[in-house]
């Protein structure tokens, strides 16, 4: 029944003018102003609803991410914005902090305003 609509993500954050400093300059990401509530990005496939919310709860896990075509060019795209870059303890990352997987996929993460754990991919 769900497997031909589009989908919506959710991310929380505390603060809806830090996460559109954040996801909106930093990111890059196109935001509709649902204020007082959210902050809305139309993905090619589905939204994204950047929700403002009383207490963020950061998970443990990576909560949203994208596939980009040039990893390296992102990376150095938002280091130069200010963004650092996660490091793991027991895992093989290089110097730009990104982590490659059995099946060849490379993968960074990163932080957001709130400590949400997001990644890019490629």
């Amino acid at each position: 029944m769900f497997a031909h609509v589009k989908q919506v993500g959710f991310v929380g954050v505390s603060d809806l003018d830090a996460a559109e400093r954040f996801y909106g300059g930093v990111l890059g990401l196109d935001l509709v102003d649902a204020r007082p509530f959210a902050l809305v990005h139309d993905t090619p496939t589905g939204q994204l609803r950047i929700t403002a919310v009383e207490e963020v709860r950061t998970a443990p896990y990576t909560v949203l991410g994208w596939i980009v075509a040039d990893l390296d060019g992102e990376i150095d795209r938002l280091t130069a914005a200010g963004v650092t870059f996660n490091r793991y303890d027991g895992m093989a990352q290089d110097d730009r902090a990104i982590w490659t997987a059995p099946d060849g996929a490379r993968i960074a993460w990163f932080h957001d305003p709130d400590g949400n754990n997001l990644s890019l991919q490629s």
